[in-house]
């Protein structure tokens, strides 16, 4: 059931920047992690930070979330200097990390109320809005159960949970879907989409790029601490201008002679393996007829031919030489 999404994220319904970051730098001792990072996430929208590890991710959300202080630029939470006035922008922020921060002895239901007094709920509001939390993540029926017999999911789930109590106006996540099987990955996602329909701002870490592509307006990809590459998904992905059409045949005896025949056709970024000729190309749609058609004048026999359009990890790949796992 679709909850009203004011009770999840902070009805803001804006398209200012909630998060502003300017030249961000991090230096560990001799390592820099940070080298001077620009971004903004709008209000009602996610960003999606992506880079191998070491990249700078979670360096950046520490200090986005007040936890780290940088070496040098500023972060703006709702227009407040989070560098400054770190408890005044921490007021505004809701963060879950890479495992549930939860406390095991406590059920659901006590976790959520002690979160809520802590941030100034009165105890009646406290135990409301613990109602209407655990409703949402589905754990209402397990509201008194030891968070100790809680599955990953359910632990994930709480910890988001716990993250919304105060209805932030700006949601970390770091990670949030690690060790979560498909079908908790997918209610994780539909509970932030619900939280950004809100009008909350989300930035997050996933390890998952498929993830990022479906569910992020926008992209920053790090590496070695700088950012490499950012813009939509759709933006990101049409840098990479070509399709991989594959053409899987019959026989492997007809392998050079097939790949010959695509080469002569002027498609020079020719692969083969075993049975399969790989083609990267633009307008792969047109360029499949083709060379269908001309494999057939030579009686060459196709099993199955195929389109993929480029990836968010395609995109990943050319950018950090590094294929994620």
């Amino acid at each position: 059931m679709r909850a009203d999404t004011s009770t999840l994220g902070s009805g803001l319904g804006t398209t200012t920047n909630s998060v502003v970051v300017r030249e961000l730098t991090k230096e560990y001792g001799d390592h820099v992690a940070l080298r001077g990072i620009d971004f903004d996430v709008p209000a009602g929208s996610v960003l999606a930070l992506l880079g191998p590890n070491g990249a700078g991710k979670t360096s950046t959300v520490r200090i986005v979330s007040t936890l780290l202080r940088p070496t040098g630029g500023s972060v703006s939470i709702s227009g407040i200097d989070a560098v400054r006035r770190p408890h005044d922008a921490r007021c505004r922020i809701g963060l879950s990390g890479q495992s549930a921060a939860v406390d095991e002895l406590q059920s659901g239901s006590e976790n959520l109320i002690m979160i809520a007094r802590l941030v100034g709920f009165g105890r009646t509001e406290a135990k409301s809005r613990a109602a209407e939390l655990l409703e949402r993540f589905d754990l209402g029926a397990d509201r008194h159960r030891r968070v100790s017999t809680y599955s990953g999911g359910m632990r994930r789930r709480l910890d988001l949970a716990c993250a919304l109590v105060s209805r932030p106006e700006v949601l970390l996540l770091d990670e949030p879907t690690a060790g979560l099987d498909p079908a908790g990955r997918s209610e994780l996602w539909s509970a932030v989409t619900e939280v950004v329909d809100g009008g909350a701002a989300v930035m997050l870490t996933t390890q998952y790029l498929e993830e990022a592509d479906q569910i992020a307006d926008a992209v920053v990809v790090l590496d070695h601490g700088e950012i490499v590459a950012r813009g939509s998904p759709a933006e990101l992905k049409r840098t990479i201008g070509t399709d991989t059409v594959q053409v899987i045949l019959e026989t492997v005896d007809d392998i050079d002679l097939a790949a010959d025949t695509v080469r002569e056709l002027g498609y020079d970024a020719v692969s083969v393996h075993t049975d399969t000729v790989t083609v990267a190309a633009e307008s792969g749609g047109r360029v499949v007829a083709r060379i269908l058609s001309e494999l057939a004048g030579r009686h060459i026999t196709v099993v199955s031919a195929s389109v993929k359009a480029p990836t968010l990890e395609d995109v990943y790949v050319r950018l950090t030489d590094r294929r994620q796992t």
